[in-house]
């Protein structure tokens, strides 16, 4: 996984990355945005769905933990072992929403994450232990939940939803 000198590096590499993500659903027509494909295992508006889910799962930990409460990861009612069960109720949330209504959420959410970074110490972000929420038995540092949650999807799925583009659009 990759590593980051400070917060302005990780928050460069999120905003780099959430931008040539969000770039790939301009030309996504809102009347196939759920369409699925075989070859894709996400619809654009399942890919979409799926980061303002965690994207937003690591706002509300920090919230919730920052005002006293016991945070539950993932989330109330879900467990670890069933996260198909988590991504259906964020398909669910997000995917009534039109892709540019998903993409403005993203967007503002997104931001809301860069802020939040900015606000965090080295101490915070780079060392273990500094998150109830984030003190699991890999004891990583907050920054790897934040790339694995942002960074790491946002280029991941680029891929997913180019090939979507293609078999869909292209055909």
């Amino acid at each position: 996984m990759r590593t980051y000198e400070n917060s302005e590096e990780l928050i460069a590499e999120i905003k780099k990355r959430y931008e040539k993500y969000d770039e790939e659903f301009i030309d996504v027509p809102e009347a196939q945005k759920d369409k699925r494909i075989e070859e894709v295992d996400k619809t654009p508006s399942e890919n979409l769905s799926y980061q303002l889910g965690w994207v937003n799962l690591i706002l509300q930990w920090e919230q919730d933990e920052q005002t006293g409460k016991v945070v539950q990861t993932p989330a109330p009612g879900y467990k670890w072992n069933n996260l198909g069960g988590l991504y259906q109720s964020f398909y669910e949330k997000y995917g009534k929403y039109s892709i540019a209504e998903q993409r403005k959420m993203l967007r503002e959410s997104v931001n809301q994450v860069c802020a939040w970074l900015e606000t965090l110490s080295d101490e915070e972000l780079f060392e273990a232990g500094q998150r109830n929420y984030a003190t699991t038995k890999a004891m990583w540092p907050l920054y790897k939940w934040v790339h694995i949650n942002t960074v790491a999807p946002f280029t991941n799925f680029r891929t997913k939803i180019r090939k979507w583009k293609k078999l869909v659009l292209m055909s």
